[in-house]
């Protein structure tokens, strides 16, 4: 058993608070950008674009995934305190709706710079993986999406939460939706498994929302949703919608002429 009673605070500068969660996006998207750059690029026009292209994605992602968090799992707090959508730096971030956000700045990008959507949406799913992974371990320091109470040797108890030992779900996260889901992509490009532009996109929904929903399985659900149709969570019903979407379009084309 571990005692988890890290600091969400990394180091101050003055009055300035830097957040390991702040840091972990920051960590993300700066090398989630130097591999696309580095090692996926190959298109010369691509390569030009991406610098700007980064930017309509972090704002997605930022956007999106607030937009999302207010809409997905708080609709009612924030409907009656509206000002508080602003407060990002309070917490409250929705993945899906960040990645939502990522496809329609994405779209709007490609439309701008008459390029294939698809393009850049690849390259942002081999790489999401990287900030995924330090998005789940941001998620362990700072006590939260904290895990169901277990006995297992690897349990931990998070201190800012209760003295109950619990399953390390947000390390679960880490490992399959980083770490595992990273080379499995990595595997498929390298094989050249996904044979149109588009397919990556399509397995990275279906295999981040495969593993989602398992792992949710050992992870406390919000407690003002609890759990809802079949005993599952709100993450894993809105996980089977993403996988569902990405299966359907991935065998669209793949049998596209």
């Amino acid at each position: 058993m571990f005692t988890n009673n890290f600091d969400p605070v990394a180091f101050s500068i003055f009055s300035l608070e830097f957040r390991w969660y702040s840091l972990a996006y920051i960590a993300g998207i700066l090398i989630g950008w130097v591999y696309c750059k580095k090692k996926l690029i190959k298109d010369q026009k691509i390569l030009d674009l991406f610098d700007d292209f980064i930017t309509y994605a972090i704002l997605g992602i930022i956007v999106g995934g607030r937009i999302g968090y207010v809409l997905f799992y708080n609709f009612e707090y924030f409907f009656n305190n509206p000002i508080e959508i602003l407060f990002v730096w309070n917490g409250g971030m929705s993945f899906h709706g960040g990645l939502i956000g990522v496809i329609i700045a994405s779209n709007l990008f490609s439309k701008l710079n008459k390029v294939n959507t698809f393009i850049f949406l690849d390259l942002v799913s081999l790489s999401a993986p990287i900030g995924i992974f330090f998005g789940r371990i941001a998620n362990f320091i700072n006590s939260e999406l904290y895990g169901t109470p277990t006995e297992v040797p690897w349990s931990v108890k998070f201190i800012a939460v209760d003295d109950i030992n619990r399953h390390p779900s947000q390390l679960y996260e880490a490992f399959l939706e980083g770490i595992v889901l990273f080379f499995m992509l990595q595997f498929i490009l390298k094989k050249n498994f996904a044979k149109k532009t588009g397919q990556i996109s399509c397995l990275f929904l279906v295999l981040y929302s495969f593993f989602r929903i398992i792992t949710e399985f050992f992870r406390t659900p919000d407690l003002h949703i609890g759990y809802l149709f079949f005993n599952l969570t709100l993450g894993q019903l809105i996980s089977a919608v993403f996988l569902s979407i990405g299966l359907a379009l991935y065998f669209y084309l793949k049998n596209e002429n």
